[in-house]
């Protein structure tokens, strides 16, 4: 129980795995319940709503004191040494279930194939069971904690694609879809044992594509271009022309670039909005196609690169 958490606009509380479910090979299913989670809340629709998981150290197993926090040391959290701070890692909510004290909160972690890198949150996963402990960054009602991406105009025919990172963010989005809403989704997991059902507007199709023997990404790029609603040519990305941190919504980019507002009516892509995220490279290629090919406004479009493949994410 912590004890001057209301210091902070944002709930940093230890939580319990309250379950834990293996849905497939590649994903696991983590309830997480504590009595502060009674004041969690998000002003407005959740979508595809982030938190942040800080993890118990992999060797001796302690977890991050949240006694007495204050935003100055979460703002400096980064400078701090690694056996302080821990390591911490960035999640959507999949579900929320209950309420007040018994609130629990739903995420869905990837856990790496064999001969991948395995990071502590996929290791600390792995092998979660009911009753362990961890630290959780997420909203408190009242407060503005920002996380949200999707912001999709009312009536817009959707293009949504992810890699297994960015599976849970595209399958909370379209459970929560108008039953009016329109478009495509691609996601991309490593096998077709990792297919899910997943409840959205009938209007809207949804491809899985098992990676197999392919190179991380490549399906959904030849996909995304062979979709009668944005066809092209194939984008090739150099190592060196990646950004590990590319991260661009209709209202920020991590370049620092200013992002102007739509263009007058009249292109044939006015009505599309896309949500595109996963592995940067993959990313970087498709943002590529659709805005420097076929020259789909950047103010209808989130480009986030979720990681980069061979570098350590921070946070």
């Amino acid at each position: 129980m912590t004890t001057s958490i209301d210091v902070l606009p944002m709930l940093l509380t230890e939580v319990e795995v309250v379950s834990a479910e293996r849905l497939s090979p590649t994903f696991v299913r983590l309830s997480l319940g504590g009595a502060e989670l009674a004041d969690f809340g998000v002003d407005g629709p959740r979508h595809d709503q982030r938190i942040k998981l800080i993890f118990p150290d992999p060797v001796t197993g302690g977890i991050t004191s949240v006694e007495n926090p204050d935003e100055s040391r979460m703002a400096t959290r980064l400078d701090q040494p690694t056996e302080e701070r821990g390591h911490m890692r960035t999640y959507t909510i999949r579900d929320v279930r209950g309420s007040g004290a018994d609130t629990t909160i739903v995420v869905d972690i990837v856990l790496h194939s064999d001969g991948d890198e395995v990071g502590p949150g996929s290791n600390w996963a792995a092998s979660a069971t009911t009753g362990d402990r961890i630290v959780m960054l997420a909203p408190r009602a009242g407060f503005p904690y920002g996380g949200i991406e999707f912001t999709a105009p009312a009536g817009a025919d959707l293009l949504m694609v992810a890699d297994e990172t960015a599976v849970p963010a595209v399958c909370t989005v379209l459970e929560q879809l108008p039953p009016t809403a329109t478009g495509a989704v691609f996601m991309e997991v490593p096998t077709a044992a990792d297919f899910r059902d997943v409840r959205g507007p009938s209007g809207v199709t949804v491809t899985w594509l098992a990676r197999g023997d392919s190179p991380p990404g490549q399906r959904l790029h030849d996909e995304v271009v062979a979709h009668p609603g944005t066809p092209g040519a194939i984008v090739e990305v150099a190592p060196d022309e990646v950004d590990p941190d590319l991260w661009e919504t209709p209202s920020y980019s991590s370049s620092g670039e200013e992002i102007a507002r739509a263009r007058a009516v009249g292109h044939e892509f006015d009505g599309l909005y896309a949500r595109i995220a996963g592995e940067s490279k993959v990313v970087t290629g498709l943002r590529r196609h659709l805005v420097n090919e076929l020259h789909i406004d950047r103010s209808r479009v989130a480009f986030m690169g979720y990681w980069r493949r061979g570098v350590a994410m921070k946070s």
